[in-house]
């Protein structure tokens, strides 16, 4: 879960930031075939829905 809301949400952001850079007209000369993927992470509330509904599947099954 920490990974999921903290590690990629933070990795998710940064590729945002740097997708922002390099379209940004005059600022670097690099030439990008491809973007990198913005959404990695969850939301907090994603993942305490997710463990809720593993916990329930648990307790049921």
């Amino acid at each position: 879960m920490y990974d999921a809301a903290g590690v990629r949400r933070a990795a998710g952001k940064q590729a945002k930031l740097l997708n922002k850079i390099v379209e940004t007209p005059g600022l670097t000369s690099l030439q990008v075939s491809e973007k990198l993927v913005e959404v990695l992470g969850h939301t907090p509330i994603q993942v305490f829905v997710g463990a809720f509904i593993g916990v329930l599947v648990g307790l049921v099954f």
